[in-house]
């Protein structure tokens, strides 16, 4: 009635199971040891109730569940398993030893298992609850082992896994060690907030609301992240329904929607949302993995966390508001003796009729922009080299740039600049992008990355799973030009960016967001065209990031870095750099 196939996919498959096991099996601590990314072991300890020698025979076999009794439990699931096909997978695919002991039996006992063969099995010595461990995984299915991906990877799943068990239960003690080196280690009785930043590190945990509402339908409560704090990509988003963990792209939308007038679009969350229900209400069964859940009634549940959501984020804005008045001016109250403050005079300005802005040197900055600048002529064009780079830079430039016209930028957005024929508009978001694009892919391609060091280092706490994912990357970064050194297991700290990526203090940490967001974005192909791919996401990020363009010094750095590039005239995307209004176009103004 419940098959639902293979469970074991890789080495995370198999914590999932024996941790949610030892959860349902009522334990207090929970100690999880890896090595090899779970290639080698996965061992798990547990002080739970255990099992007696009959059930520990007899677990190993397909479908053998304790945990229900009657076909009309499946209605009422509230245990993490209740199949009884996870032992008997990893048994098949593993080499297993379980040793285990109840508070009321004397010994324990202990079984081995051989590709789902019984190769022995005797009393021990044996405290209280159960210690499974999995070694050589995937020893009998060759090309399964083969498939597995780097360590690194690998163990980020485990603690992906991990995590999502050790948020659900507070109450119960974690520890987590890799090779010998501890990872986590979480104490029993904690507050959901402490688990959090135990977890996901301290900045997360300074950033988040509490939520907490009840409707006839469901209990909701947790946390959200509050608006500021959110990131590009899509990490640290958790749905949790009975203390399981799920993950539904439709409730995710209704998220979303609570935050669209709170956060820019790109941007996502964090949340951590936890829904107490009546279990015959819903359905855990419907995937091998039990990871989707089918809803009687989905709309009234997203509208139930629509309306969660959106009640916190109110309240947190009217609470930024600031309500004081001791240190506002007096207003005069006018009424009988209104007469006395008709008297005011009003300022006298002089105005000089014979001034004429265009005969001084340049224009002044604040009628332009406030962050713009002025002066500088464009000069230094080498008509040749940029000719031979496209037909429109050769055209454009064909012709020696006007001396006496001045260049400027735009509202930080473009720099304007004069030929003969007419006015040069570039757009520098575009410029910085094609620069950065040319550079990212010779880096790639093996050339050595320019990388500008921080003045003072800054170190960022990312969270374990990030921190595995960086260290996997580390040889990409590294060619790009970031100079990024571990610094304990879940913090890094950034010596050097780039050159062109902004190494001001205080950005850097949604710099190392940005960064994480393009490593988490799957792609495939040949080399050549990850290459392309990785050096566009890049070059568009660098270009979000660095610092504006406020001197002509530094225009003039950026039109000749540009005019050396490939295509001058459009980015890799294929969006247009440059354009040109002619004297034409501008005698038809007037």
């Amino acid at each position: 009635m419940i098959a639902a196939g293979e469970v074991v996919q890789r080495p995370a498959s198999v914590v999932k199971e024996l941790m949610e096991n030892a959860v349902d099996a009522g334990a207090g601590t929970i100690t999880l040891a890896v090595q090899d990314a779970g290639r080698t072991l996965i061992q798990l300890i547990d002080d739970g109730c255990g099992m007696s020698p009959d059930d520990a025979m007899v677990c190993f076999e397909r479908h053998a569940t304790s945990k229900l009794s009657s076909p009309e439990d499946l209605s009422n699931i509230l245990t993490y398993g209740f199949r009884g096909e996870a032992l008997a997978s990893i048994a098949a695919v593993a080499q297993v030893c379980l040793r285990t002991r109840r508070e009321e039996d004397e010994t324990g006992f202990e079984v081995n298992i051989s590709g789902s063969e019984i190769a022995s099995c005797a009393e021990v010595a044996s405290p209280k609850g159960s210690n499974i461990s999995v070694r050589d995984l995937f020893y009998n299915v060759p090309a399964r082992r083969k498939f597995l991906k780097s360590d690194n990877i690998e163990f980020k799943h485990i603690v992906a896994e991990f995590t999502r068990v050790a948020l659900t239960r507070p109450e119960i003690g974690f520890n987590l060690t890799h090779n010998g080196r501890e990872v986590f280690s979480l104490k029993k009785n904690q507050s959901l907030k402490l688990r959090i930043q135990g977890l996901l590190g301290r900045n997360m945990s300074e950033n988040l609301m509490e939520l907490s509402t009840e409707t006839v339908c469901a209990r909701i409560s947790g946390f959200v992240g509050k608006p500021e704090s959110a990131r590009k990509g899509s990490s640290d988003q958790y749905f949790f329904v009975n203390g399981r963990y799920f993950r539904s792209p439709y409730l995710h939308k209704a998220v979303l929607k609570a935050y669209e007038d709170f956060v820019p679009e790109g941007v996502n969350p964090q949340y951590f949302l936890f829904l107490e229900m009546d279990p015959h209400s819903i359905d855990v069964n419907i995937s091998p993995t039990k990871t989707e859940i089918k809803f009687e009634d989905d709309s009234i549940i997203f509208q139930t966390v629509y309306a969660a959501v959106k009640e916190v984020l109110g309240k947190e804005v009217i609470s930024r508001l600031d309500f004081d008045s001791g240190d506002m001016p007096e207003i005069p109250v006018l009424s009988g003796n209104f007469e006395q403050f008709r008297p005011i005079s009003e300022p006298k300005i002089s105005i000089d009729p014979s001034y004429n802005p265009f005969e001084s040197d340049g224009f002044p900055t604040s009628d332009l922009n406030a962050g713009g600048f002025v002066g500088g002529k464009p000069d230094g064009f080498d008509s040749v080299a940029y000719g031979e780079k496209s037909g429109f830079c050769g055209r454009l430039f064909e012709e020696h740039v006007t001396p006496s016209f001045k260049s400027f930028s735009l509202a930080d957005k473009y720099i304007i600049t004069g030929v003969r024929s007419g006015l040069v508009i570039i757009n520098i978001h575009r410029a910085k992008e094609r620069i950065l694009f040319d550079r990212f892919l010779d880096a790639l391609n093996g050339h050595v990355a320019v990388s500008q060091q921080a003045l003072f280092p800054e170190p960022v706490e990312i969270g374990v799973e990030n921190k595995l994912l960086l260290d996997e990357n580390s040889a990409l970064l590294s060619s790009l030009g970031f100079d990024i050194r571990a610094f304990g297991d879940d913090t890094v700290v950034v010596n050097g960016v780039p050159d062109g990526f902004s190494a001001q203090q205080g950005k850097v940490l949604a710099l190392m967001d940005s960064v994480l967001a393009v490593l988490k974005e799957n792609s495939g192909g040949l080399k050549e065209t990850l290459n392309v791919a990785m050096a566009e996401k890049f070059a568009r990020l660098g270009a979000s990031s660095s610092e504006i363009i406020s001197s002509p010094t530094q225009a003039q750095r950026l039109i000749d870095t540009l005019f050396a590039c490939n295509n001058a005239e459009y980015t890799n995307s294929g969006k247009k750099i440059m354009t040109l209004i002619s004297l034409d176009e501008l005698e038809k103004r007037f």
